[in-house]
């Protein structure tokens, strides 16, 4: 019953920016995190970043630290990913997803997370 749909992507030149966002619903939140991953044409879906619900800590691959920023919406229960000084190598489809329990430290793999939403197709021309 937990659904994720992702929207905000687009077409973009390089530099410029873009903000996604991904709504949850039909679940719990507070207790998990949610991260944002991405998949590029011919490659494996990478991790971008993670929040908790409740607490709000982050993560982010090295390649988007201080260009993206994750932040969550509680009354909304919607997440985003504010995507700035965007890179042709940033073109890719953007999925959200939610982490399959509480965990320790900041789940920034795949397999951490379970419900995923359809994905949103980000592209930033050189």
């Amino acid at each position: 019953q937990v659904r994720l749909v992702e929207s905000g992507g687009g077409l973009v030149q390089a530099g410029g920016s873009l903000r996604l966002s991904c709504a949850a619903s039909g679940g719990t939140f507070s207790k998990y995190a949610m991260g944002w991953f991405r998949q590029a044409p011919g490659k494996e879906r990478e991790f971008v970043a993670s929040i908790r619900w409740n607490d709000g800590s982050t993560w982010y691959r090295d390649s988007v630290k201080g260009r993206f920023t994750i932040s969550r919406d509680n009354a909304k229960n919607t997440i985003y990913l504010q995507m700035n000084s965007l890179k042709p190598e940033d073109t890719a489809v953007y999925y959200c997803a939610r982490s399959r329990r509480t965990y320790s430290g900041n789940p920034t793999t795949q397999s951490k997370y379970d419900y995923w939403g359809q994905g949103t197709q980000v592209t930033v021309s050189s």
